[in-house]
């Protein structure tokens, strides 16, 4: 059974538009039409598409934070939508995300131990050394000291306070992570940083993630399969190379031209084989 499965979703925002030189007209656009896609047990998918593609919002749906008009989101097995509320909240700890601004994803009055802890607060009944021990392994994990547990946002750098985040997402042993433009905003070292802890959990934890991104690079590193999203259209979902040169699609073609272009080693690397950075290639390679 799929962790997430996703069919027939579709969902418009209705704007208006309120400027003094027209009348007021009522615009509709269709933001996800029609999205059909699932996730694997260790799997991690690019979700990848230009601004507007329809990606945060798709985003926002999988976390049960935006009921879509259409379609179903199943989570376990289990509908998020169709459930009543202790279902999903039940639901809710088998999803967690980690979002772009790692500043304003946390309250600043808050300790890194009490951020991380969040989740433990929510869904389980710890004592509280139990629950120093899970967030002092979940700091451990992201490569952050025990010493950190009673610092303030204030007093860490923007790749570390990610790294907080990373660990409040993981602390509850979810199914998947919503990783929304998660390090976007960091510089190239911090991203690199991120990446690994982000692949090391894939490999050692057999964590599952939806990586939307407009970093090729960094989905390139991280991801085993990209979907591909066009104003509000799946495009298409790809594991090799190969798969994405028969396309037709202009959003892939162009997505794949980015890629290369950017990327000669590239040139060596077989066309038949999944997206991932192999051990000679590890640590940093991709940035």
């Amino acid at each position: 059974m799929a962790l997430l499965e996703l069919s027939g979703v579709t969902h418009t925002y209705d704007s208006a538009n309120n400027s003094w030189w027209k009348s007021k007209q009522k615009l509709q656009g269709a933001v996800v039409k029609d999205i059909s896609m699932t996730l694997e047990a260790g799997q991690c998918i690019g979700l990848l598409g230009g601004s507007g593609a329809g990606k945060s919002t798709l985003g926002k749906i999988m976390l049960g934070l935006q009921r879509p008009q259409r379609g179903s989101v199943l989570i376990d097995g289990k509908d998020m939508y169709a459930c009543d509320n202790r279902t999903k909240k039940q639901l809710r700890k088998h999803v967690q995300a980690v979002f772009q601004d790692c500043y304003s994803s946390v309250n600043p009055k808050m300790t890194a131990a009490q951020i991380i802890g969040e989740p433990l607060d929510n869904f389980e009944r710890l004592t509280n050394g139990e629950k120093d021990y899970r967030i002092g392994e979940a700091l451990d994990i992201v490569g952050l000291p025990v010493s950190a547990m009673n610092k303030l946002p204030r007093q860490f750098s923007g790749g570390q306070l990610q790294r907080i985040n990373i660990a409040r997402a993981m602390i509850s042993r979810p199914s998947f992570i919503v990783l929304d433009e998660a390090v976007s905003s960091l510089d190239i070292a911090n991203q690199v940083h991120i990446i690994d802890v982000l692949r090391d959990l894939k490999e050692q934890r057999d964590m599952s993630y939806v990586f939307i991104t407009h970093n090729l690079k960094a989905a390139f590193a991280l991801c085993d399969r990209w979907t591909v999203l066009d104003q509000g259209s799946l495009c298409g979902s790809f594991s090799t190379i190969a798969e994405m040169k028969v396309s037709r699609e202009p959003a892939v073609k162009q997505l794949l031209d980015a890629l290369l272009s950017g990327r000669p080693e590239l040139g060596t690397i077989r066309e038949d084989r999944p997206f991932y950075v192999d051990a000679g290639q590890r640590k940093g390679a991709w940035a």
